[in-house]
């Protein structure tokens, strides 16, 4: 699971000013705030203020820079093994464009082509409308919304478009064998230009064929029933691995067959290279848990065996020693409508020792949290097992990880491998800190913030409350509570709403506990008014917010968004009668107040164990009802006055990053040591990945 944060979302107004606050740490600011926040003091000292941190804006989006700090520490052979697992990571990318839509390498590779190669001015307005739509492209890996899921189109006229085409080296095009240039543009035109050519990646509305409704290239010429019924044949009691995680699903002849990703099956050019740079990887790894973990990841990768997966997912969770860390494969299940198929992802990191202070005070605590909260006594654990927290530094990330980032990461996802054996959480520390630097020069606060109570509590707890939000939603709520014996996974029980309840589970752990004196006396907080600062973030961007995100007139799609609605839209209506939560009308404007925050934990805590008896008991209706109720539709009068608000601010809605360069000083065939480059452009990195990554064909 991830922890997912863009500008309009969780704790942008905090995070920001926060950052602001610690950055002046000199400055007659709160006392208290300042101790309560000594680990993120601590960690600040480590990075280079003044390093940029913006990169290139278009569209909807900004471009960040993140450093890595801790990374010149590190021995040779710990950098040698951050430079494969590096080389692993990104020879991957190709796999992501592929999955996102059947046609996303071809488009992406006409992209470059006519970016690279064009010969006319590339000063004019059409040429930058042009260059933004490959930023978009570039950016969602595809041309659906990274957020969104709605296709987008270029700005540009086909005949434009055509134009560029014809200017450009027509050679480089992915054209069919005696495809002339004409034949290949008519074919172009609907994957680029028509948006009722697969418009929705993945369409998770009610009452339709969620599999028949989204272009994600998980499936082919196959139904929703087709799929259930095809995976109910499957094995699922007892230690059963995720069937169907590591294929595509498709119709041939008549006969639905499964396509699996590994070395001779789908995807093999990419994943044989992944494969070459893991074993060197293992060669050097920097402990035998390791080696293991590693081996098992190449034999997974060779054979495809969803078994040896799950025995890697132990490996790698038992692996608690290591400084340098890689997440590596199909993991997450957002972009499949009905939560069975895993997108390729990988995440490079280094272990933040000093941040890890704060997460691991929590997550040895894990039973307390189990013990005392307020599930219904049978779906809570009796012994919560395993759970490894740590803080990280991320080298690189790709596939469904980037450009984009989570701030938080809790796996593996399987669920008896995280009762039986245990997970990992962590916190992206670096990414936070760049997402802080950045919002700092926002202006967010003060213009949704409903009085100065509010943002003076905002600025001295707000950066504290996001990081021990993130840090309990990940170590604690995914790790929270037990499915009743006889239930099937929420893949098949909750289906197409699994993601949603899943992530609303999580982030009501969160903030049930975020008020809990327990953490003052655990050491991670000095005052439960850091608990208030979450509140006052939480409701807010439930309520108003996040609809920064979308178009007029649009219904909340994501996941995660959903889940920050449902939880505050279901607390808003149940709080009603004693007024906990209220809409106030102040200069014309609407904010939000919390008016009783002891009633709304009360509150969070009642939907908390809601939300865990249907994931318990696999009650897919109740659970439908709350996703739909709450969780879905928009207040459009409310949208509108949001978007103009937002709109003055002058704010991309959406961040990114611009991966880091690791690049090997070589004595003959030896590395004797590796480099840390920070490029500057996203669209220079975008072209160099595309000539040095780009292994896969247009048809898979």
């Amino acid at each position: 699971m991830r922890f997912i944060f863009t500008t309009a979302g969780k704790n942008i107004f905090f995070l920001g000013l926060a950052c602001f606050a610690i950055v002046s740490c000199n400055s007659n600011n709160n006392k208290e705030a300042k101790l309560t926040d000594t680990s993120t003091e601590i960690k600040a000292a480590e990075y280079d203020t003044s390093f940029k941190v913006e990169g290139e804006a278009f569209a909807d989006l900004q471009l960040l820079r993140y450093q890595v700090p801790g990374f010149s520490d590190l021995s040779l052979q710990q950098k040698q093994l951050a430079y494969y697992l590096y080389e692993a990571a990104l020879c991957g990318r190709d796999i992501i464009y592929d999955q996102k839509s059947k046609y996303g390498l071809l488009l992406r590779r006409t992209l470059e082509t006519i970016y690279g190669s064009y010969k006319g001015d590339k000063t004019t307005p059409d040429w930058r409308q042009f260059e933004e739509y490959c930023g978009r492209v570039w950016f969602s890996n595809g041309n659906h919304h990274h957020y969104g899921n709605d296709k987008f189109i270029p700005s540009i006229s086909f005949e434009q478009f055509t134009g560029f085409v014809q200017g450009s080296d027509t050679a480089q095009l992915p054209r069919d064998t005696a495809e002339n240039v004409n034949a290949f543009l008519a074919r172009i035109k609907p994957i680029v230009f028509d948006p009722q050519f697969e418009p929705k990646v993945t369409n998770l509305a009610a009452n339709i064929d969620n599999v028949a409704g989204s272009s994600v290239n998980f499936y082919e010429g196959v139904t929703q029933k087709e799929v259930e019924a095809f995976y109910a044949k499957f094995n699922n009691t007892g230690n059963a691995p995720s069937w169907g995680l590591n294929s595509k699903l498709v119709k041939e002849n008549g006969k639905i067959v499964e396509k699996q990703w590994k070395v001779g099956g789908m995807y093999s050019f990419a994943i044989e290279r992944m494969v070459s740079w893991l074993e060197k990887a293992s060669a050097v790894a920097e402990n035998d848990q390791q080696k293991k973990a590693l081996d098992l990841l190449v034999q997974y990768y060779k054979t495809g065996d969803l078994k040896t997966f799950d025995q890697y997912s132990i490996a790698w969770v038992k692996d608690i020693n290591s400084r340098v860390d890689v997440v590596n494969g199909f993991i997450e299940v957002y972009l499949d409508p009905i939560g069975k198929k895993a997108s390729f992802e990988s995440v490079v990191s280094i272990k933040d020792l000093e941040a890890t202070k704060r997460i691991e005070a929590i997550s040895k605590q894990a039973q307390w949290f189990e013990d005392n909260s307020p599930l219904l006594p049978q779906h809570k654990k009796k012994s919560v097992t395993g759970i490894i927290a740590k803080a990280i530094t991320v080298v690189v990330q790709s596939g469904d990880a980037a450009p984009y980032s989570s701030i938080g990461i809790n796996l593996p996802n399987s669920e008896w491998i995280r009762k039986d054996i245990g997970s990992k959480s962590v916190s992206l520390s670096n990414i936070v800190y760049s997402y802080n630097v950045a919002s700092a020069k926002g202006g967010l606060l003060d213009e949704f913030a409903l009085n100065d109570t509010v943002i003076l509590r905002a600025k001295a707890y707000g950066s504290l409350a996001a990081d021990l939000h993130t840090d309990m939603h990940e170590c604690i709520g995914h790790a929270s509570g037990q499915i009743n014996p006889g239930v099937e996974t929420t893949d098949k029980t909750l289906k197409n709403y699994a993601s949603c309840l899943e992530e609303a589970r999580a982030d009501l752990v969160a903030l049930y506990y975020i008020m809990d004196q327990k953490l003052v006396d655990i050491g991670v907080t000095k005052s439960t008014e850091v608990g208030k600062a979450e509140y006052d973030n939480y409701m807010l961007n439930g309520l108003m917010t996040q609809l920064t995100r979308l178009k007029l007139g649009d219904q909340v799609e994501e996941a995660h968004m959903r889940n920050r609605q449902l939880i505050a839209k279901w607390a808003f209506e149940k709080g009603r009668a004693n007024n906990v939560v209220e809409f106030v009308k102040k200069g014309g404007k609407t904010y939000v107040r919390v008016n009783d925050y002891g009633q709304l934990r009360t509150l969070f805590g009642q939907l908390l164990r809601e939300i865990q008896r249907i994931k318990s008991e696999g009650d897919y209706n109740a659970g439908k009802n709350l996703v739909e109720t709450y969780g879905v539709k928009v207040d459009p009068v409310l949208h509108k006055e949001v978007l103009e608000r937002y709109a003055k601010l002058n704010i991309k809605p959406y961040r990114g990053f611009i991966q880091p360069k690791l690049v090997p000083v070589m004595d003959g065939e030896k590395i004797v040591d590796v480099k840390l480059e920070y490029p500057t452009s996203f669209f220079a990195q975008m072209m160099e990945f595309g000539k040095n990554y780009s292994f896969l064909p247009v048809k898979n």
